[in-house]
């Protein structure tokens, strides 16, 4: 399989649908929905082959920085492009879809480590839900980001341009919490079932990724429950969503990084 070839035809199909919707944003072109959405496809059926490639590369008990980057990127683009369809969440790709083709670019070329053979259901039960997590927070992070743009722009009487392609604010908001609790409850499901049916957590070196997970849940739940009891929203709800998806970040990719490719090279 030529792995490359496909990054790059991949990457430039998520650059040219985000272009048209970052244009589309601008106000510079009209909107074209179904034009964004095959380019997406189009590059996430290049996307998916150097998945399945990686994880047939070796029997690991838990995927490596480059298989997880690349999971965990194709995940969010086809999560973005299933739930387009249903809520107006589609600006998202002028971010996430440069973002996923710039990663598996990347991760073409960072070293996905064997461990212990054999992936149990309990452990592919694990691996989805925590890149199925990652999926729709990455996506709630990007939103919060145009939230923000929207709130800004709107505090400063600046009501032409990026704002008028937005939805309104109200919705633009409702849609980020929902976002936040799918999100969520795949969290959950990950931290649950990393608990049960990960072993030996110190020996594969998760115990970071423990903290800093439980770290993101407990920040994304108290956003929540402070938005329903205390009416959060606006750039408070922007900042704990972008503080809680960093710390996931770090969870999931941070601790691979130094233990797969600094430590490696050091």
């Amino acid at each position: 399989m030529h792995a490359l070839p496909l990054a790059v035809m991949a990457f430039i199909l998520y650059v040219a649908a985000a272009s048209w919707q970052g244009l589309t944003l601008a106000r510079r072109v009209p909107p074209r929905t179904a034009l964004v959405r095959s380019f997406g496809l189009l590059g996430l059926l290049c996307h998916l082959p150097l998945a399945i490639g990686l994880l047939d590369q070796g029997d690991s008990m838990l995927p490596g920085l480059s298989t997880s980057a690349v999971l965990a990127s194709g995940l969010a683009v086809l999560t973005l492009l299933v739930v387009s369809l249903f809520k107006p969440v589609l600006n998202v790709a002028a971010g996430l879809f440069p973002l996923a083709g710039l990663t598996l670019l990347l991760a073409i070329g960072l070293p996905s480590p064997e461990r212990h053979p054999g992936m149990t259901p309990g452990i592919a039960l694990h691996a989805l839900s925590s890149a199925l997590a990652f999926a729709f927070l990455a996506i709630a992070a990007f939103q919060a980001i145009l939230l923000g743009v929207q709130n800004q722009a709107l505090r400063h009487h600046h009501i032409r341009g990026v704002v008028q392609s937005l939805p309104p604010l109200t919705s633009m908001e409702r849609i980020l919490f929902e976002l936040i609790w799918a999100g969520m409850v795949l969290l959950s499901l990950a931290i649950a079932s990393g608990f049960v049916f990960v072993e030996d957590m110190f020996a594969q070196h998760l115990v970071h990724k423990t903290v800093l997970s439980l770290l993101a849940w407990v920040i994304f739940a108290i956003l929540l429950a402070c938005h329903h009891w205390l009416g959060w929203r606006g750039m408070r709800a922007v900042r704990w969503t972008l503080v809680g998806y960093l710390m996931l970040l770090l969870a999931y990719f941070g601790s691979k990084f130094v233990l797969e490719v600094l430590l490696t090279r050091g």
